[in-house]
């Protein structure tokens, strides 16, 4: 999942991320738990939102045949292209719906789950450093059990696009989301909602943590070189640290995304013999007596697939739709840390009014 709390600065608290990490017991430097929850989901949710038609547009890029002709080229091309045929609302936010159904809870988790490692080890005066990645590693292990089967329900709709799809052979043509859970479910068993799990924790591990260190090491930067000692960095300085981080850590780790992508769309391999109701059948591939029936690269793992795609494609192939994700993690990240932080900043306005939580059950169930 591409969505990560962050660390911590010296300026005074405005969010989660933004809150000295002291080793003290003043939990008043940071937001209640219920609080992180709520700004998390949304944060995390609204901007995964926002950025779907771009993450549409990656994937086909990364999930086209590669026994088939490559339709699509770039993003810019992609994204006109779809757009084009296949509309806004089936082609470009095609798979939204399971998006969101494992963005909020997902989300939600990631930056619950955050807080507390972190907070307690800090507590525990462990280094800063590993505290934050060692939390982001367990917030992304336990988002990932909400979080996996919707990406792989997401990632076959969008590489599908609008049922009885003309414009794009993909194997799969699903009405509904609750129909394509239905058809994973009874053809390649439960298991398969969670293809690629190995890859997306190998993903999100390791895009935590560079995101981490990056945003970091720019939000100091950005201290020392744009405000006075105590001041707070202005919004549009908040958003480029945020995207820097994002760009650079998506970038580094786009081939572990290829190949989560690849994993999860993959139809089932059983000695070139398919079931009479396979989903590909669904949607048949057109085959001319000129051209002889050439049958899909078949993935056993993401070791393999990685050696695979560099000795087939060169670093082309490890790299395949580096464009849109890079332009989608960067935002995605810069859009979450300005959402999430304004929320926090809302959510203590109203508390300090007596506004907030809206019960007092919350108010104990979460109060830090």
């Amino acid at each position: 999942m591409n969505t990560h709390a962050n660390g911590t600065t010296n300026t005074p608290p405005r969010a989660a991320f933004n809150i000295p990490s002291v080793h003290n017991d003043n939990k008043s430097m940071y937001p209640p738990y219920f609080d992180v929850i709520i700004a998390g989901g949304i944060g995390g949710s609204a901007a995964d939102f926002l950025m779907h038609s771009v993450d549409t547009v990656k994937t086909r890029l990364q999930g086209q045949p590669h026994h088939r002709a490559f339709k699509y080229h770039n993003m810019v091309q992609a994204y006109r292209l779809i757009l084009k045929e296949e509309g806004a609302l089936r082609g470009l936010y095609a798979g939204v719906t399971p998006a969101m159904l494992g963005s909020i809870p997902g989300t939600s988790l990631y930056f619950g789950i955050y807080e507390v490692t972190k907070r307690t080890l800090t507590a525990n005066s462990v280094p800063e450093v590993v505290a934050h990645l060692a939390a982001g590693s367990l917030g992304d292990l336990a988002a990932s059990v909400v979080y996996v089967p919707s990406e792989v329900l997401k990632t076959r709709m969008q590489l599908q696009g609008r049922y009885n799809n003309p414009h794009f052979i993909s194997g799969y043509n699903y009405r509904s989301t609750w129909h394509a859970a239905k058809v994973i479910v009874k053809y390649d068993g439960i298991g398969a909602l969670f293809h690629g799990f190995k890859a997306t924790i190998l993903r999100d591990v390791p895009y935590s943590a560079l995101q981490f260190a990056c945003y970091e090491r720019f939000k100091k930067i950005a201290q020392h070189n744009c405000v006075e000692p105590g001041q707070q960095l202005p919004l549009g300085i908040d958003m480029l640290t945020g995207s820097m981080a994002g760009g650079i850590a998506g970038a580094i780790t786009t081939p572990l995304d290829v190949m989560k992508t690849l994993l999860q769309t993959q139809q089932g391999s059983k000695k070139g013999v398919k079931a009479a109701n396979s989903p590909e059948l669904l949607n048949p591939v057109p085959q001319t007596t000129k051209q002889p029936i050439v049958q899909p690269k078949h993935y056993s793992g993401i070791v393999e697939g990685l050696v695979w795609n560099y000795k087939n494609q060169g670093l082309g192939g490890l790299f395949r739709g580096i464009g849109p994700r890079v332009f989608w993690t960067s935002l995605q990240s810069a859009i979450m840390f300005v959402i999430y932080e304004q929320v926090l900043h809302l959510e203590q306005s109203l508390r300090e009014k007596g506004e907030w939580p809206p019960n007092a059950a919350a108010t104990n169930l979460f109060k830090s």
